[in-house]
């Protein structure tokens, strides 16, 4: 039996471990630096620091690796609540955080801190309500505890489809971020740095689970938030002379608006903007009828490439005519969903800002305008507050966040956790808005206005990893960069902050590892939550009960091999940014999970089909609202006409109605049926029962 003085010294060994890891990550980070001063090349320096770093998660996975069920699913239960707050840090800051977060503050200004309150607030839900009772609880699974309480293997089984779905959401947008960063590291497609990076998630989690996992994510958040923090502070001491950026945060806003004031009114911007508004009629005029206008632009490229072959002209005006032939959409089917993309990005570009919100704007129009201001204003604070609700109960009902509660000593280190955990990832959050301001700053003043034959070397090395996130084009043919002829996507704001800031490549390095590790650390969680809920729930619990214990475990290792094959498939095709793709999950989550955990552990009466009804609506309300609303799935699903969004709400908050409907249906069904047996509701108040044992 292990005693206060075992459990001091083992912390005592944690602290020593992690504090000569950060140390040598230190110095292989300035030994690189010094490297590079000598003549390294960026690609040799970007392959070594994400090859080095994967072997440190390697290694830990190696030596960490376990068949013992409870150290698989939960590790041992003994993880100090410190490094169970640092790992939860490191599963929560994925890829969207560590790379869209603040991105997405720099393209909304204001409107992305939606994120900071919704993410931030829903640890506060975490701690107050689900915590300690989960902890109390035991086991292994959130499905393990909805059938515990509910009864039954339907409770079970629709949690293991909604966490499966959710989660595998969830895991495609962290193997996205993968790709991103391998692809930016290596120089390698972006298909194959998928697959690639692939290799570092599962290495960690197949061999381990939740006890490789768990180590491994307190490595990875050391180097997160290095990664995060150092162009932070050179930026700020670069600009405001201070290595607190959230102490010269206002002053820096302040420039900002002032020199966004000055971007409006410069007539080269608006000469700018003159060139993306004809150019969004002529795409509208094509969309009148996309198979006549496809029609004319093939027969007028077709003309164009004949001419260049009876003048004799030079091979590369050739192939150029030939690309651009073979670029044309195949149908007009194909025709009319480029060109509406087209035509969205065209209007959007011919506003003032290239499209940008004021950053210190509150809300889109105004609450004194005009009515169209008035609505305008009405719409987006509702969509704002509607994103954070999502976002707070989301994170609540996140289960590879939850299932993090199981892992530590006792109910009070669960408390504990959320404490600590908030701690580590507030370093992050308050650091994140300070950096988008920075970042911006750095691009209207120093970027804007550059001469396109002087632009640096990073415009065209991300425009080559991914068009998307960094473009630019000459629409005024000035040969000057103007703010309007930029497209930078919000992924790209944090993996190029070095660059931006002019510091030495292997700081971009740094980040770029920083972001592998959000991605991974999240990863691995999100991949030991799926397949724990298939081998655990569905198969032991469900199919074989008497399954041996080696078979649970192997069999859980060939699931996750499976799931994160397939998820990389996916992910390899980029179906929608990381934001998108981790804000669906988060209202997916909060649908069907939180009304049915809350509910069934502070009301008794809450009975099986109650909770069944429930979470079943709210998944279904969910899923309903985002595929009637969100682009690529209406195209997917080959949905005409209009989005049909209720009250102005984006499909990105979907879950302020699911959850909603989800706790009516639950509440509903519960007291039209029988009540849960006096046994059952004697275990609810037991689970309550303050300093109660673990059950």
């Amino acid at each position: 039996m292990r005693t206060n003085a075992d459990d001091a010294a083992y912390r005592r060994q944690l602290v020593r471990l992690y504090a000569r890891f950060t140390l040598a990550f230190l110095a292989f980070t300035l030994l690189l630096a010094a490297l590079e001063r000598l003549g390294w090349s960026r690609t040799l320096i970007g392959v070594v620091f994400l090859l080095a770093t994967l072997a440190v998660y390697a290694t830990i996975g190696i030596l960490t690796r376990t068949v013992d069920p409870v150290e698989y699913y939960v590790a041992g239960r003994r993880v100090p609540a410190p490094f169970n707050g640092m790992a939860l840090a490191a599963d929560w800051l994925s890829a969207a955080s560590f790379i869209g977060l603040a991105g997405t503050l720099y393209l909304q200004g204001y409107g992305g801190l939606a994120f900071v309150l919704g993410w931030s607030g829903g640890f506060v839900l975490v701690a107050v309500f689900l915590a300690p009772y989960l902890r109390r609880f035991g086991q292994f699974t959130i499905p393990d505890f909805l059938a515990e309480r509910y009864g039954g293997a339907v409770p079970r089984l629709i949690g293991v489809v909604a966490l499966v779905l959710c989660s595998f959401i969830y895991v495609v947008a962290q193997i996205v971020g993968v790709g991103l960063i391998t692809s930016r590291l290596t120089g390698l497609a972006f298909e194959v740095g998928v697959f690639l990076g692939l290799g570092g998630i599962l290495v960690c989690s197949f061999l381990g689970g939740m006890r490789a996992i768990t180590w491994t994510q307190v490595a990875q958040y050391i180097v997160l938030i290095v990664a995060f923090v150092a162009p932070v502070l050179w930026l700020s001491l670069k600009q405001t002379g201070s290595l607190l950026p959230q102490l010269g945060y206002v002053a820096q806003l302040q420039q900002v608006s002032a020199r966004e004031q000055a971007l409006r009114e410069a007539a080269d911007e608006r000469h700018v903007q003159r060139v993306w508004a004809h150019h969004a009629h002529v795409l509208a005029e094509r969309l009148r009828d996309p198979a006549a206008a496809l029609q004319r632009e093939r027969a007028q490229l077709e003309g164009h490439l004949e001419a260049l072959r009876l003048l004799g002209a030079e091979a590369g005006e050739i192939a150029a005519a030939e690309r651009a032939l073979a670029r044309l959409p195949r149908d007009a089917e194909a025709a009319r969903m480029l060109w509406s993309q087209q035509l969205a990005q065209a209007q959007a570009r011919a506003q003032p800002l290239g499209g940008l919100p004021p950053h210190a704007q509150p809300f889109a129009g105004a609450p004194d305008g005009e009515p169209a201001q008035r609505a305008a204003f009405e719409v987006s604070r509702r969509n704002f507050l509607a994103l954070v609700f999502c976002l707070v109960v989301g994170t609540a009902a996140l289960p590879h966040l939850l299932v993090r509660f199981y892992t530590v000593p006792s109910v009070a280190q669960a408390r504990q956790s959320v404490a600590w955990g908030i701690v580590f990832i507030a370093a992050l959050y308050l650091t994140a808005p300070a950096l988008a301001v920075l970042v911006k700053h750095e691009v209207f003043t120093q970027l804007v206005g550059t001469r396109f034959d002087e632009l640096p070397a990073w415009v065209a090395a991300w425009s080559k990893v991914d068009p998307a996130l960094l473009s630019v084009r000459d629409v005024n043919r000035d040969g000057v960069l103007q703010l309007g002829e930029i497209t930078l996507g919000a992924d790209v704001i944090v993996l190029a902050a070095a660059e931006i800031a002019g510091l030495p490549y292997v700081i971009a390095a740094l980040v770029a590892a920083g972001g592998m590790a959000a991605a991974l650390s999240t990863a691995d969680g999100l991949l030991l939550a799926i397949t724990s809920a298939l081998s655990h729930d569905v198969y032991y619990k469900t199919l074989a009960p008497a399954a041996l214990t080696a078979r649970r475990v192997t069999l859980s290792k060939v699931v996750l091999l499976v799931v994160a094959l397939l998820a990389a498939y996916v992910a390899a095709h980029k179906p929608a940014d990381i934001l998108l793709l981790v804000a669906a999950a988060f209202s997916l989550a909060a649908s069907a999970f939180f009304p049915a955990l809350v509910l069934g552990i502070f009301w008794s009466r809450a009975n099986g089909p109650g909770a069944v009804a429930g979470m079943l609506v709210g998944m279904g309300v969910t899923l309903g609202y985002v595929a009637l609303n969100q682009p690529w799935l209406r195209g997917l699903l080959g949905l005409e006409g209009g989005p049909w969004l209720w009250w102005g709400i984006e499909p990105i908050a979907a879950g302020v109605f699911g959850v909603p409907a989800g706790a009516a249906a639950l509440v509903v069904v519960s007291l039209l049926t029988p009540a849960p047996s006096a046994a059952r509701r004697a275990w609810v108040r037991r689970l309550r029962m303050p300093g109660g044992p673990e059950l």
